[in-house]
């Protein structure tokens, strides 16, 4: 049979059978419009793809692997469809327009589509840069894809039941007070995101304290809606965004900006140990290197202050203390110890006595703000002043034990 044969029998058949033929063609279509999207696809996504691969750059990787060339492969069937079924004039009319109509709404939607994963794409691109610590756009570029999605889904609405969009958006309009109710979270959310970006707050990367979520850690993540913070324990505390903005927070970023980390922990005396020096103890102490100045300058100055009370035996005269010297010993100490920040705050000073001594109080602030660093240095220095008190006569207070109740014992009497 030759070819004239075979189309005069086609159209013969077409004849006879006008919707058997309508169908087999509109059959046919779909199978062509499934190749193309299949060639579309495979052209489109891996040529990207390899071109990608052969790149440095990291951005369009990005573009690559969040779909945007893979979305659009659709729209190409779609229009081949729109483009192709007035060819078919034995298909009612009815059937013609619903199937255009569809085929551009298919068209809008994968549109839509591909410009949300080229929104998640730069979103991915922002984040990687250096920019995204100290402004996170990632709330912004979630708005605008709700905002994207919103007006895709009327313009698809509008396209398959042929409707004009700005009627549809006139309907939105009327139900703007049902839309701010539905869409209040999201809103407050907005409005906190545009708060936190343009006021810096709140970065990637901040230690941030929350104890009402409790949250204690790092921000790993700030979207729209929630704020991710991993806490010290490795799990994770989501809270809503506009929480940082109505709600009370501990942001302990600026500590790390500022150089310096502090030490606030006191050292418990026992008052029972404190008492005056004698002249020798003067002596032995002045040997000490971090105390002859502070020696020296003492001695002159009792010196001048107790010239009225050399007959009185030295009831009203100033003298040294072993728990003043041991203070004075703390500050200097420190002052020459390299972990902690001479720029800083630095005093040790006395509190209120108490049922379990008497506090000298350490206030500074060690030269590294990293936190095992920090950890490291305040303990060497507690070890250092635990240690020596003893050199002052002085002894540390803590709680009788159960070795003390039963030392206690072995020294009673028997009966």
């Amino acid at each position: 049979m030759t070819m004239d044969q075979i189309i005069e029998y086609m159209k013969r058949w077409s004849d006879e059978s006008p919707l058997m033929a309508a169908a087999l063609g509109l059959l046919l279509l779909a199978i062509l419009a499934l190749i193309v999207h299949k060639i579309t696809r495979t052209l489109l996504v891996q040529g990207m793809r390899r071109l990608a691969a052969q790149t440095k750059s990291h951005w369009d990787d990005a573009l690559v692997g969040h779909g945007i060339f893979r979305n659009l492969s659709h729209v190409i069937p779609a229009f081949i469809i729109y483009a192709s079924v007035d060819w078919f004039d034995r298909v009612p009319g009815e059937i013609l327009e619903t199937l255009k109509r569809v085929s551009v709404g298919y068209g809008v939607l994968f549109v839509v589509l591909a410009i949300g994963a080229l929104l998640n794409a730069l979103s991915a691109i922002y984040e990687k840069s250096p920019a995204a610590k100290e402004r996170p756009l990632k709330g912004f570029f979630q708005v605008a894809k709700i905002v994207i999605y919103c007006v895709g889904a009327v313009l698809v609405i509008a396209a398959v039941f042929n409707r004009s969009p700005l009627l549809l958006f006139s309907g939105l309009g009327a139900l703007t007070a049902v839309l701010i109710l539905v869409f209040k979270d999201t809103l407050m959310s907005l409005v906190a995101s545009v708060q936190i970006a343009s006021t810096g707050i709140l970065r990637l990367g901040d230690w941030v304290e929350m104890p009402q979520y409790g949250a204690d850690g790092d921000v790993i993540d700030i979207a729209l809606h929630t704020v991710s913070v991993q806490n010290w324990d490795k799990t994770v505390t989501t809270i809503p965004t506009h929480r940082f903005i109505s709600d009370s927070f501990k942001n302990w970023r600026f500590m790390s900006l500022s150089g310096g980390r502090r030490i606030k922990r006191a050292l418990n005396v026992d008052l029972g140990t404190v008492r005056f020096l004698t002249p020798t103890e003067v002596d032995r102490f002045r040997e000490f290197a971090l105390l002859r100045d502070y020696i020296d300058d003492k001695r002159e100055s009792l010196r001048v202050a107790n010239a009225d009370f050399v007959d009185d035996g030295n009831v009203n005269a100033r003298r040294l203390t072993n728990l003043g010297t041991f203070r004075a010993y703390m500050v200097a100490y420190l002052r020459n110890h390299p972990g902690i920040n001479k720029a800083m705050t630095l005093i040790v000073r006395q509190l209120d006595p108490s049922p379990h001594g008497i506090p000298l109080e350490l206030y500074a602030f060690t030269a590294s703000t990293d936190w095992v660093e920090h950890e490291r240095v305040k303990s060497d220095v507690f070890d250092h002043l635990i240690a020596i008190a003893q050199h002052f006569d002085l002894k540390v207070f803590q709680s009788p034990t159960g070795n003390d109740i039963t030392d206690l014992g072995e020294h009673l009497p028997r009966p």
